[in-house]
């Protein structure tokens, strides 16, 4: 049963059909029951002892394709196993063809240094060449090595053959470095706001769950900054806070977690209304209703589909993951002692009055 759409007034829904531009998103292209805490009773802003708060987890809306497990897997790796210091080079289309983890020397920081790019651009290289000389030796029947025989049989786990996966192989190469510091971070911080996102997905008519999409977006960082231009813990734009943010024309009000946290509700309201169906709505987010629609009129509406042959314009890694990318955070974080068992001390609850937007 479809969600009902977020209860908007005639005017702003007026607003949203006359200004909102379905191929724009408002971000860049590239089992449980909650003990709730009293949030009006003034704590620190941090505990050094793990708090009674824990996430609630409701099952049954998002659907995962069992095609997409593969993908959901690689993003739970590097949530939660890689660290920082790790850096996996993959198939950028099969995310189960892992080549190596490779873990950088000395301390590695939030930002690299020019010497740890140059390492893994280097290791980068040399993946390169042995999947470029893999190609040349399948392609012209010369003698395979054990490392040769190694690697095909990477790419043929799942059932796939080699035919299939060897045009364009050394094209593929990708490198992901491990965020598992960044996102256990980014858990502690959103104790500060989720019992309070919830609460506005759940008033809209929405899955509570989608209060997990800072995860993905920013770490729940409230001022974070996209080289696209959008900023905030949401990742909005300009012109998409325009159109679902209104009446922020004084102050930028993308850098309130609270006020663009409505916004994204009444985002991904009006998504799903245009896309009927939540992995097309997610991945909106990243790509655009718009983009998304065509995606759906160019190859149906199979969402499993539309992964593995749209190819749209701009429709690249980060928009073929984006769902994928939800699925693990929204796992990760609705279970986190199965991911951190050192435990996760989440930040004290904030009521929306209690946040400055210039914070």
């Amino acid at each position: 049963m479809k969600p009902p759409l977020l209860r908007l007034t005639l005017p702003l829904l007026a607003l949203l059909l006359l200004n909102a531009c379905t191929s724009s998103s408002p971000v860049k292209r590239d089992k449980m029951v909650s003990v709730r805490p009293n949030i009006a009773q003034q704590r620190p802003a941090y505990q050094s002892q793990p708090t009674p708060y824990k996430p609630a987890f409701y099952t049954g809306t998002f659907p995962k394709p069992a095609a997409l497990e593969p993908a959901v897997d690689f993003w739970r790796k590097t949530y939660a196993v890689w660290q920082r210091s790790e850096v996996a080079f993959h198939d950028d289309r099969y995310l189960d063809v892992v080549y190596e983890v490779m873990t950088l020397p000395g301390y590695v920081g939030e930002g690299l240094t020019s010497e740890q790019k140059d390492i893994i651009s280097q290791r980068r290289e040399y993946w390169k060449a042995q999947l470029a000389e893999l190609e040349s030796k399948v392609r012209y029947g010369a003698a395979l090595n054990a490392n040769d025989r190694q690697l095909i049989a990477k790419l043929e786990s799942n059932g796939r053959s080699l035919n299939s996966v060897l045009p364009g192989l050394s094209d593929r190469l990708r490198s992901q470095r491990g965020t598992r510091e960044r996102f256990k971070r980014g858990l502690e911080i959103s104790g500060r706001y989720d019992l309070q996102f919830r609460k506005t997905f759940r008033d809209a008519g929405l899955p509570e769950d989608l209060a997990y999409l800072p995860h993905v977006e920013s770490s729940f960082q409230p001022s974070a900054k996209s080289s696209a231009g959008a900023v905030g813990m949401w990742q909005f734009t300009k012109a998409a806070a325009k159109t679902f943010m209104p009446g922020g024309d004084r102050v930028d009000q993308r850098y309130d977690p609270f006020v663009s946290a409505n916004g994204a509700a009444r985002y991904l309201s009006y998504a799903y209304g245009k896309l009927g169906d939540w992995p097309a709505a997610v991945t909106s987010y990243n790509h655009g209703i718009g983009g998304m629609k065509r995606a759906q009129n160019q190859v149906g509406s199979d969402f499993v589909r539309i992964v593995d042959s749209y190819d749209g314009p701009a429709f690249g890694f980060a928009s073929r993951n984006y769902y994928a990318q939800f699925l693990a955070a929204r796992e990760i974080a609705s279970n986190p002692e199965q991911f951190f068992r050192e435990g996760v001390r989440y930040e004290s609850p904030l009521a929306p009055g209690q946040y400055l937007a210039v914070e």
